[in-house]
This record gives C-alpha cells, structure tokens and sequence, in this order.
C-alpha cells in the first residue's frame, strides 16, 4: 500500500502534517509502534512508525528519534495526538528538517485501528504478489515445458514486467533477448565484472548473476534488466535468472559430452598427425567442418591448476564464431575456431575489466586448414610467448601481430636461446657487474636508434663521445664490428634472446 491510501482513509481522520505529493507515493511495508527514544536498531526500512510520543521530555528529544527514523529510512511517522493534545512543533520541525513525513494520529482514533488497517492492507498486497508469482511460475513452467527456448521465455519476463531484459555471457555473447551496441555491451559487462555485490543497479541497468557467487564471473552468464532499480519486479527477474541457470546447465552438460573428443582431436595436432584421416573425422564428431579454415587459441592463467578455468574462458569467447572445440593439453586451454579471429579477439577484450590479481594469456593463430593445424597451434604458441611479455592482466596476441624474428625465437628451444645469448653478451654483463658501466643499456638504446650515435645519445642523455666509447668497449668485449650488418644480426637477437 502507498502512504496516500493510508492518509485517504476516512474513518481514522489522520491529519497530514509534512509531506509532499512524492511522499504520499511512498509504499508502506509494514507498521511498528514503539516509545522508545532511539528505536532505529529496530527499523528495517518502509515502516510505518506509530508513537504516542512518551519519550519526548524535552524539545531536545525529537532530533533523536527522528533522526534514527530517517536513517532507516521509515515510509512516515504517524503521532499520536493525546499526550500533548496535538503534535509538539518541536516534532515537526524535526521532520521537515530529516524529510520525514509525518501524520497526526487524533485523540479518540486508536493505535489499533490504523495498525489494523495497515497489517491488512499490507498483508492482502503480499497475497496478490504470491498469487502474481505462482501464476507467472506456472506459465513459466508450462512454456519451458513445451518446449520455449531462453529467448522465448526472457521476452516473456520482459513483457510482464515492461523492462526489455537480456542474457549475456562475461565476454557479453548475447544468450537470450535484443542485441545491445558495443559501447553498451562493455557497459553492461564491465558492470558484471567489477561490482563489489550483485544485483547490481544504476539508472541504466540492473545486472543480476546467474549462478552462484563462488564461482569466477569470467566464466559466468548475466541477466540485464533496462532501466534502474524496481523492487516489484526483483520476483520476476530471480524466475528469469533461475531458467538462465537450468538452461545454462543443460548446455554444460551438451559441451562435457564432446570433451573427450575435443581433447582427442588437440592431441593429434600437437603429435604432428594434422594430415591423418582420424584428425577431419574426429573434428566431424565435435560439429566442425573440416572443409573450413580454423584459427588455433592458445591460454593459461598464470600459475598451475588453472587450465580448466582458462577453457571455460575459452568456450564461451568461442562461441562468438560458432560451435568450437576446446580442450586442453599440456596445463594449456586449446580451441579451434572457425570465422574471423577479430571476433574472438575482441570477446577476449571485453574480460579485462574482471582481471586484477590473476593473469591471462592469450595466443591466437591465422585461420588455416586443417591439414596445416599442427603449424597454427605453434603459432598460437608464438603469440602467447609474446603475451607473457607484455604488460597486463588480460593479454591476448594474434599471430598478425608477431614480427618474424618473435616467431623465429619462440620456436627455438629456450635452452639453445639462452646459451646464444649467454656467449654473445656474456662478457658485456661481466663487465656491466664490475664496473657499473651501462654497456647494455648503450647497446640496446644504439640498435634501437638504427645505429645513429647522435638518437642514441639524446635518448640516454648522454655526450655523442661517451655513446661511442661504450659501443667501442662493447665491440671489443663481444669480439663484433656493430659496423657489420651480420654482426648487428648476431648482437640483436642475443639482446631478444634473454
């Protein structure tokens, strides 16, 4: 009930003291009496407060006790009128200071008579809500039943509830319900990631989560509700997020299935075995077509024990180009994915907001055919190993990215890579240790610089003759002319090889 059909009942006769046309719209869920001088530790919020004002000793009094009504913050305070034979102004002006809006409850009118009223009405409210619920939980049911899919239902609760509600995944793949703009969908799934509590709400949205609040958003659905906060609806959005969860189990269930193939088929392209006529039939088996270019995905969190959070991170950026095979293998999470990579590339993007103290990264190969895999899957490799490089929480490499010398040293051996690094710079970190020289930072800011002595110098701060002395020194210790392009080579790539 609203405060207005309280004050607009004409056998109690209360009088409106304070409060406007927003006030009397104010709903009022409950009602409690009470006489003491501080009885907030007792308000829920939304109440009714009734007083026959017994506390009041002094004109003091009234900022206390109205001060804690507006903490809670109460729907009104009704005074009862006989102790002081009206409302004191000290009262009054309390309540106009704290907005609270305040009733006169008159002399021959009961305290019971309004609790009476207000318990009933109330109550009948409550009992038209379950009756509201159970009804739409039976059309529900009974949809669901038939056979309605999630977008079906989702504009079902959006329809009842005149709000336009959604089913996003964390890398904001739309489930169920109107697509939403780009700028919008990051909003929304920014929103889902960082929130310190779901339901999240703001005049834009509301997010609510689907599935239990243990588990890591990244790898979670949603459920987006236009607009901001109403509680009447709150009932109606938990029946929505309840099927999102049911049909997001069924669909778990569908993708466990086709595990054991999926990790089958990374296997044999890992072993080399890309052109064996077992590799296009199990892809055939885990709803790929061979016929069709895949790019390969590789991702880890930092850390071991976390390759199959990193797949399910996997199957649902996947997802965006259709029905993918992830797996893992060797403490990675592997997919192959058909269509355009940029798609996946931007899904992965969208998480980044979700990532502070874990570390994910991402490697994504060119499109390639199947009987190439084998070479897409090293090339994913290469792109990670260039992620784990880059700054960040979230890094996710395409292979388009990867310069031909970057791809050159990840597939060499890290041990060989090392050792050539090892006996090209040796003597220069030696004598860097001893002397506190600079050479390596000289070195690597005069290759940078395309061998100009004079960049060099501006970029170290440093006197032109000073930059020539150290790369002198450096050429004698590493036994190379910098003159020389294939002793620049040489020195370069030990530099990337540390």
């Amino acid at each position: 009930m609203l405060l207005r059909d309280l004050v607009g009942r004409a056998d109690l006769r209360l009088r409106l003291l304070h409060g406007d046309e927003a006030a009397l719209d104010r709903p009022v869920r409950w009602v409690y009496t009470t006489d003491l001088p501080d009885p907030g530790r007792y308000l829920t919020g939304g109440e009714l407060v009734i007083s026959g004002l017994v506390w009041r000793r002094g004109t003091d009094d009234a900022e206390r006790f109205v001060s804690a009504l507006a903490k809670a913050p109460v729907a009104a305070l009704a005074a009862g009128a006989a102790v002081f034979h009206g409302t004191p102004a000290d009262v009054v002006e309390a309540c106009v200071r704290h907005g609270v809006p305040l009733l006169e409850v008159p002399e021959e009118v009961s305290f019971a008579a309004v609790t009476e009223y207000v318990v009933g009405s109330v109550t009948a409210a409550r009992g038209d809500r379950l009756a509201e619920t159970l009804g739409r939980q039976r059309r529900l049911l009974a949809a669901a039943a038939s056979g309605a899919g999630l977008d079906e239902l989702t504009a079902r609760v959006g329809a009842e509830i005149g709000r336009t509600c959604r089913v996003l995944s964390a890398t904001g793949r739309a489930l169920a319900g109107p697509p939403l703009p780009e700028d919008e969908l990051a909003a929304a799934v920014r929103t889902f990631l960082t929130a310190e509590r779901l339901p999240a709400e703001d005049p834009q949205r509301s997010v609510f989560p689907v599935g239990p609040s243990s588990e890591l958003r990244a790898t979670s659905w949603f459920v987006v509700v236009d607009g901001g906060p109403d509680r009447e609806h709150t009932e109606a959005v938990g029946e929505l997020v309840a099927v999102a969860a049911l049909d997001r189990a069924r669909r778990g269930e569908g993708l466990r299935v086709g595990r054991d193939i999926a990790d089958d088929a990374i296997a044999l392209v890992a072993e080399g075995a890309d052109t064996r006529p077992e590799l296009p039939v199990r892809l055939r088996q885990a709803g790929l077509d061979p016929a069709v270019e895949h790019a390969v995905v590789v991702a880890a969190f930092e850390g071991a024990g976390r390759a199959e959070t990193a797949r399910s991170v996997l199957v649902d950026a996947a997802a965006h180009l259709g029905p993918p095979v992830v797996g893992t293998h060797e403490g990675l999470a592997v997919a192959f994915v058909p269509g355009d990579p940029a798609v996946l590339d931007t899904a992965l993007r969208r998480l980044a907001p979700g990532f502070t103290a874990e570390r994910l990264t991402v490697g994504i190969s060119r499109p390639a055919a199947v009987a190439a895999l084998t070479g897409a899957l090293q090339e994913a490799r290469h792109a990670r190993s260039l992620a784990l490089q880059r700054p960040g929480a979230l890094q996710v490499v395409r292979a388009t990215e990867v310069t031909s010398h970057v791809a050159l040293l990840a597939a060499v051996p890290d041990e060989v890579r090392r050792s050539f690094a090892g006996r090209v710079l040796a003597p220069v970190l030696a004598y860097d240790a001893r002397n506190d020289a600079g050479l390596l930072e000289t070195l690597e800011a005069f290759l940078d610089c395309n061998g100009s002595w004079s960049r060099a110098a501006e970029h170290l701060h440093l006197h032109v003759n000073t930059v020539r002395y150290r790369i002198g020194r450096v050429e004698e210790l590493t036994a190379r002319d910098l003159g020389d392009f294939r002793d620049r080579v040489d020195v370069f790539l030990a530099l990337r090889s540390r």
